[in-house]
């Protein structure tokens, strides 16, 4: 028995999410038939690095799958680009040790949330990036995007029910840059975990500030204290990308 590490790509906006759902397609259900139809099998279990909510898209996302095949690697990518629908696409193959889990052998991970500033829709970034018509403060948003680096609480940055699916919601973030060129806005946020909504919150906190709606003091108070009004918005799922894994 095989254990293949795969690394995929998706446009979310047609999912809920990655995580398999009884009444609505996932992401997870569409490529555990596509594996099934190229290796002529009944569906396999895959295990994601990450669940993804309902919207929300991936550049890099890992998971591994074990089964009794010889196809070689590139014979799996290729024949899975071809039983995908165009929205999912597989990137990379190989085989990994026995003990490899996508979840649970995961050491960080980055995430991407974009922005769009321009005074009307960009249709090119219909489901893409979130709209916000405005000018932003990418100075302010620099300043407090500071506040989060370490190891903190991060309770105030979680939505309520997500907290009772993690032993701790003490996490450490590595890596927080916001940056524009042109009419889009990158916020780029790598850690060794997330809670839920986590990132969209964190997002939507750096709005805040940009707007005045939020100080640095309150960014401060919230990380502090973990009190979730001091925080900012959860920001739509559009805009956000699982960017990279690593292992």
């Amino acid at each position: 028995m095989r254990n293949l590490k795969v690394f995929i790509a998706y446009n979310g906006a047609d999912y809920h999410g990655f995580q398999r759902q009884e009444n609505a397609v996932s992401v997870q259900e569409v490529v555990e038939k596509a594996i099934g139809k190229l290796l002529k099998i009944p569906p396999p279990v895959i295990y994601g690095c990450s669940r993804t909510d309902t919207g929300v898209h991936a550049r890099r996302f890992c998971f591994n799958v074990r089964v009794d095949s010889k196809i070689p690697c590139g014979g799996f990518v290729k024949g899975m680009n071809t039983l995908l629908p165009p929205n999912i696409a597989v990137l990379s193959c190989e085989d990994a040790d026995d003990d490899f889990h996508a979840r649970y052998c995961t050491r960080a991970k980055e995430y991407v949330y974009l922005i769009s500033t321009k005074p009307s829709r960009d249709v090119f970034l219909q489901n893409l990036a979130y709209h916000y018509p405005y000018p932003l403060d990418i100075d302010k948003m620099r300043a407090a995007a500071e506040l989060f680096l370490g190891e903190h609480d991060f309770s105030a940055f979680c939505r309520a029910e997500g907290k009772t699916r993690v032993k701790t919601t003490v996490r450490t973030i590595y890596e927080l840059e916001v940056s524009q060129k042109e009419d889009l806005c990158e916020i780029r946020i790598r850690g060794n975990g997330f809670l839920y909504n986590m990132v969209r919150i964190v997002a939507g906190t750096l709005l805040y500030v940009s707007e005045g709606r939020r100080s640095l003091l309150d960014v401060q108070n919230a990380i502090l204290t973990g009190d979730r009004s001091l925080a900012g918005v959860t920001l739509p799922p559009e805009g956000l990308y699982l960017n990279e894994v690593y292992y």
